[in-house]
């Protein structure tokens, strides 16, 4: 999740560059009206994409694509310089040929994998507060009776399904792109004979519908992460709000990418004491319901009922009141201080690497506790998310 490998440099360039290389071409397909629609986004018109997680489990496949690739810009450097030089073109291109040729090819097994026409849609949502709140209600009429109402797949019908219902609170859908999670939640899923496993719900759920329980089911199953194993095992982001600061207009709080949060949740709007001023972070607090906020206490406030639920479902609690949260400056919740404590601890950093935070040569090590040294590990360990193969 954080920590980068050694490998981690030229795996995110290589994976960042299929993902970008794919996505190109999808615009461009577009733009020429040869791609078609679906869902309302350009669909991908064939059967099979490239995959960046199957790569980041096979290293060796990594390579050898990496080195195929490397080969391939070669050869098209050679081709291009035949066009050019009429003398030697049938030997230069007879090169470039032999070096197509003899690249170290991947497995096609490795680097191809199903694909649908919603494989690269984009969620319009923004993962809100309002989009998951919309999404539980979908979840309870649509999801629950197999998939029970935390996502552990013991509904009172999950006995009658001819599979059993998948763990939504596991890998599941962290492995899935968000377009193919939309693809099956509208046209269902099917085994490798071709017997329906899950029936489709396009007629019974809109597009908006199908994001929103998209993003209910992220939130659920972030929670019931932390519920089972004590962190969050796939990196989640705070659901989005919008927040008043002072006089100034409101903003979303996903504007703030690029700076560290801290949110504070208080049922009554306020602190008893304020907090000390930090630089490193803007501080906001999050209420239940409206209400009058001591301007000492925080940069910035965000009072909704549907945020409220939404991070009591992330933090796995019923009692979020007095909950604090450390956000990272790529959007990513990574620490969680529970109500009561009186000081940050590394047992906090909820979305970390099992690694030992690397140090450059000369970098004075990190501080042994508090909320300087979970800031620096942050810092440190920057997430690491591939979703669908792609890095995030």
């Amino acid at each position: 999740m954080s920590g980068p490998p050694p490998e981690a440099g030229w795996l995110n360039l290589l994976i960042g560059l299929l993902q970008g290389a794919q996505l190109w071409l999808l615009c461009l397909l577009d733009a020429l009206g040869l791609s078609g629609q679906s869902h309302g986004q350009p669909a991908w018109p064939w059967a099979q994409r490239l995959s960046g997680e199957n790569l980041l489990i096979d290293l060796g496949q990594a390579r050898q694509l990496g080195l195929t690739l490397v080969v391939l810009a070669v050869a098209l450097l050679v081709l291009l310089v035949a066009l050019l030089w009429r003398r030697r073109r049938i030997w230069l291109a007879t090169g470039a040929a032999l070096l197509a040729a003899l690249a170290p090819w991947p497995e096609a097994s490795v680097v191809l994998v199903p694909a649908y026409p919603t494989s690269f849609h984009a969620s319009p949502t923004g993962f809100t507060a309002g989009s998951i709140e919309r999404g539980r209600t979908l979840y309870a009429a649509q999801c629950a009776a197999c998939h029970g109402t935390n996502g552990r797949g013991h509904g009172p019908l999950a006995s009658a399904q001819a599979v059993w219902p998948p763990d939504l609170g596991g890998p599941l859908l962290w492995r899935r792109a968000d377009g193919d999670l939309l693809w099956h939640v509208m046209n269902g899923m099917r085994d490798r004979r071709g017997a329906q496993t899950m029936p489709g719900f396009g007629t019974a759920l809109s597009d908006a519908d199908a994001w929103a329980l998209i993003d209910f089911m992220k939130a659920q199953g972030a929670g019931e992460s932390l519920r089972a194993a004590g962190l969050w095992a796939q990196p989640i982001a705070p659901p989005d709000v919008t927040v008043q600061c002072g006089d100034k207009p409101p903003r979303s709080l996903s504007s703030w990418r690029g700076q560290r949060l801290r949110i504070i949740a208080s049922e009554l709007g306020r602190q008893a004491s304020p907090l000390p001023d930090d630089p490193r972070l803007v501080t906001m607090l999050l209420a239940p319901q409206s209400t009058e906020v001591a301007p000492q206490s925080a940069d910035c406030i965000a009072t909704s009922p549907a945020a409220w639920a939404a991070f009591s479902l992330v933090a796995a609690t019923t009692q979020l009141a007095g909950t604090q949260f450390i956000v990272d400056r790529d959007g990513w919740l990574r620490a969680r201080g529970e109500p009561g404590k009186s000081a940050w601890s590394d047992d906090d950093l909820l979305c970390r690497s099992e690694q030992q935070p690397y140090a450059k040569p000369g970098e004075r090590p990190l501080p042994p506790d508090g909320l300087g040294a979970l800031i620096a590990r942050m810092d440190a360990e920057p997430v690491r998310f591939v979703k669908g193969g792609y890095v995030h």
